[in-house]
């Protein structure tokens, strides 16, 4: 009789967290699983084709939400990537904590996404993003800077706070800060990747004070069934003083985007342009976008070798220098398959003393058909063209046919 009590007095005080977490919390399992054949055949090398996921669309996450009452809630998000292709178990993604509110917007603190890959443009408008395929080739749509600022494939951004406005009248709006003291997540304070560790090149932040930030709005507009978008954003990258001493560094990195998107019936139109100055990160490209090795985080031979031992990254800056990006994307829609067609150029002013030069342009085309809403199949071919080929970048053709699954 006693252990009869004992079990229903213990089994009473599980449920009652049990019963406030269905009340209150709601959890959600969520995640991705893609796997493309895909061919990257550049001049001068041989052909390197795999079966994986190496632009890093798979991933697997738990999100969290509490309603705290009066309109507020508190959440909770933590995400992991991994490459179909390989044994690696995975790589953090997003991982933060937030204070929500319909009224006022959201608010994330920890490693989060750029408001210019998922908010303004970037990944929004390329139906090729994390894939091969992807515009700009690779490097993703546009350059990944080492700060996960850019908008490529597997950037993010550790030690932030992000703001989102709420939608009203069409407009809305987004901001990042990083602290200044973040330098400890410098690249050139390097730490070599592993089988389990992607290494600390792929991180940065500012220091003595200065913090580095991005702004975004965009606007929304429908109008006797047209669809319109317009956005801008502007990102600052502050220089450090070990960027200063060991890599001749001098100024702060700024980076101007616009772009927009047009949609009517099955036709959408859209594409953005960028204006960088005195690159910092934007000259190094993530793991991902630059087609590297998935279980040790470092550039290998599919993604094109150059000089120095880096990556071809077709969308990149290079190191201290000026340039431009700019994409244009067409997609038509046909029962459940979609068409695109889409095609950009990346400027690369050459720095003195340091490096040349490189203008890279692309097209792709290619399609994507729903089996349902949760899976597709996806395919295409890209052309890369460099114009400058003393960087030792080479042209490229790359075949991609694929399959995505979102649960």
């Amino acid at each position: 009789m006693k252990k009869k009590l004992i079990s229903l007095a213990v089994a009473g005080a599980l449920a009652v967290p049990m019963a406030a977490s269905a009340q209150g919390t709601h959890v959600t399992l969520f995640g991705s699983v893609q796997a493309e054949y895909a061919t990257v055949n550049r001049e001068n090398q041989s052909s390197q084709a795999l079966i994986g996921d190496d632009t890093g669309r798979s991933r697997m996450g738990m999100h969290v939400t509490e309603s705290l009452g009066g309109g507020f809630k508190a959440k909770a998000h933590v995400e992991y990537g991994f490459n179909t292709g390989a044994g690696a178990l995975g790589v953090a993604r997003e991982r933060w904590v937030a204070l929500a509110n319909d009224n006022w917007g959201e608010v994330k603190f920890g490693r989060v996404q750029s408001p210019f890959k998922d908010f303004a443009g970037g990944m929004t408008i390329d139906p090729f993003a994390y894939t091969t395929l992807q515009a700009g080739g690779s490097g993703g749509t546009m350059m990944s800077s080492a700060n996960g600022y850019g908008s490529g494939a597997q950037g993010f951004v550790n030690s932030a706070v992000r703001y989102d406005s709420p939608r009203v009248e069409g407009f809305s709006f987004a901001g990042l800060l990083m602290p200044g003291d973040s330098n400890r997540l410098d690249p050139a304070n390097f730490i070599a990747p592993s089988s389990g560790f992607q290494g600390s090149q792929s991180n940065a932040g500012g220091e003595d004070g200065e913090w580095d930030f991005q702004v975004a709005g965009k606007y929304d507009a429908q109008w006797q069934g047209h669809n319109f978008a317009v956005f801008g954003g502007y990102s600052r990258d502050n220089v450090s003083t070990r960027q200063k001493t060991v890599q001749g560094l001098l100024n702060n990195e700024h980076v101007w985007r616009g772009g927009g998107s047009w949609n009517y019936q099955q036709f959408t139109l859209s594409g953005q342009y960028e204006h960088i100055n005195n690159a910092v990160g934007a000259a190094t490209c993530t793991n991902a976008a630059q087609l590297g090795n998935p279980a040790t985080g470092l550039p290998d031979s599919r993604g094109g070798l150059v000089a120095g031992g880096g990556a071809q990254c077709n969308s990149a800056m290079n190191m201290g220098g000026d340039g431009n990006i700019w994409f244009a994307s067409g997609k038509y829609d046909w029962g459940n398959t979609s068409f695109v067609a889409q095609g950009g150029q990346t400027n690369a002013n050459g720095v003195v003393g340091l490096a040349q030069s490189r203008e890279v342009s692309s097209f792709t085309v290619g399609a994507i058909h729903n089996l349902s809403k949760r899976s597709s199949l996806f395919g295409g071919y890209q052309r890369a063209m460099v114009d400058d080929k003393n960087a030792q970048f080479q042209d490229s053709n790359t075949y991609s046919l694929g399959m995505r699954h979102n649960f």
